[in-house]
């Protein structure tokens, strides 16, 4: 593209044109009309921005014309709709990408645009600060907690030069949000351990959030610890915390947020809200606390190693397994509970046992596997390994002929690799008892593990490899219940809660 400078009549006129090539021809084309008379260079280039954006786009060759910068907010028109957005970095130099109101984002194909408008600028906003005040000499003091954030959603807000999210710069950003939790809480101390995704933890982030929680917990002025986390991984952390956290004294509760804090349906206004009320609660278990429905009305508190994420975006998206909830909680502080079984506030000293052996899988059986896969984690010295088994607890066997798992199972167990088969339903526990291929397997070592959650099971097997070589201590550790994670009798009103 080039500007074309030209004299009419005495006046001076300025046009944006482009070469294109048709065929073995190439052909000069008037794209837009700039302005005339005496404009200066910073009005040239102003006019020409806004006659990129302005073009009519015939193709994809003349679609590549599009300039527009991150930020802008367009009306684009197709022959079926007029869409308006904030545009994002192009992921495909053949496609648009916009963030509509509802903070959805949608791509176009430029072939099928017919015209792009743009109607302004997204302004680059400050993200406004919670002010934390000191308490006023004669006003009632508060019950303190601290704070721990480690990243996430809940800890983002939409970055406009990348599309993706990027970290609020100050904790006092997030707590802006949720100013009622203060009228209830007051601050002790807000750490920062690590600000990362929670797909990029690993055991080593576990154990520095134990030892984080171990410190802030046995100080007197704490009522509870609130852990900022992502929502992908999450209820691995909270398996993992409540395994490594010894003699738990008062409430670890972990939440989230499942959209940005700076999207007017974000989740992390009434999380955090209600999230203070838990920290404050008789419930002294690791727990989750989130949104119990998609409306804004009350969030539910769910024992660390009976939650999982079951949904890729909802707000609603973590759900007790296998049990019912800790307790219901409002943004009025009200706190209904409905899991009585649960280990109540009390005046131990924490221990941080945060021991864990890394050489620990987890992978599901599928109709058709190869047994062969057990044999990657046999030569690279795996310890342990958690099978998602089918139904009440089934892998291929005899009748699969060569692709029984029996013959490899007996070989990693026999080289002293820990085997434990978790439900793949989710929902329900295991019973080798039921058929004989169950029965088999359990004679030849395999450990059931009962209704436990399949990544509690992870967690836990890694937790117990870290304190015990003796193969007979590990089953039995491996079938006593630490953390609340089996349950002998499963409510029925826990299924689909």
């Amino acid at each position: 593209m080039y500007v074309e400078r030209k004299e009419i009549g005495g006046k001076t006129y300025y046009y944006l044109k482009a070469s294109v090539r048709m065929g073995d021809k190439v052909m000069t084309k008037t794209l837009a009309y700039l302005g005339k008379g005496d404009m200066t260079k910073k009005m040239l280039k102003e006019a020409i921005d806004k006659a990129k954006i302005r073009v009519k786009i015939k193709g994809k060759t003349s679609g590549k014309l599009l300039k527009g910068k991150p930020g802008d907010i367009l009306i684009v028109k197709t022959k079926k709709e007029e869409i308006q957005g904030t545009l994002l970095p192009y992921l495909d130099e053949d496609v648009i990408l916009l963030k509509l109101k509802s903070g959805y984002n949608i791509g176009i194909e430029k072939d099928k645009i017919e015209t792009i408008e743009k109607i302004g600028e997204k302004p680059e906003v400050e993200f406004p600060s919670f002010e934390i005040k000191e308490e006023a000499k004669g006003e009632r003091e508060k019950p303190g907690i601290s704070i721990i954030i480690t990243g996430g959603t809940i800890s983002s807000r939409l970055d406009y030069d990348t599309g993706a999210v990027k970290w609020l710069m100050n904790p006092e950003q997030l707590f802006f949000l949720a100013p009622r939790m203060f009228d209830t809480v007051k601050i002790n101390t807000i750490e920062k351990p690590f600000m990362i995704a929670s797909e990029n933890m690993c055991y080593k982030h576990w154990q520095t959030l134990a030892k984080t929680c171990e410190t802030l917990l046995n100080k007197d002025e704490n009522r509870g610890v609130i852990i900022s986390h992502g929502t992908d991984m999450l209820h691995y952390t909270a398996a993992a915390l409540s395994f490594m956290l010894k003699d738990l004294n008062k409430p670890v509760v972990l939440t989230y947020s499942q959209r940005s804090t700076d999207r007017g349906s974000t989740d992390t206004v009434l999380n955090l809200t209600c999230s203070a009320y838990a920290s404050l609660s008789d419930i002294a278990e690791v727990m989750l606390v989130g949104h119990k429905s998609s409306d804004d009305e009350s969030c539910l508190a769910i024992r660390g190693t009976k939650v999982r994420k079951m949904h890729t975006s909802r707000r609603d998206t973590f759900r007790p397994i296998n049990d019912l909830p800790l307790a219901e909680i409002n943004e009025l502080s009200e706190i209904k509970i409905i899991n009585k079984h649960y280990n109540k506030r009390n005046t131990h000293k924490v221990t941080a046992d945060i021991a864990f052996e890394p050489k620990v899988a987890l992978i599901k059986f599928f109709p058709g596997a190869d047994p062969d896969i057990i044999n990657y984690f046999i030569k690279k010295e795996y310890r342990g390994l958690i099978i998602e088994a089918g139904g009440l607890g089934h892998v291929a066997t005899d009748e699969a002929l060569e692709l029984s798992w029996l013959p490899i199972l007996k070989k990693a167990i026999s080289k002293g690799m820990t085997i434990c088969f978790a439900p793949q339903t989710i929902y329900g526990k295991l019973n080798p008892y039921v058929y004989s291929p169950g029965r088999t397997l359990l004679k030849e070592g395999i450990i059931f593990l009962r209704d436990i959650l399949p990544e509690t099971a992870f967690v836990k097997l890694g937790w117990v490899l870290g304190h015990e070589k003796n193969q007979d201590e590990i089953k039995k550790l491996m079938l006593r219940n630490i953390a609340g994670e089996f349950n002998d009798k499963i409510s029925q009103k826990s299924f689909l809660y």
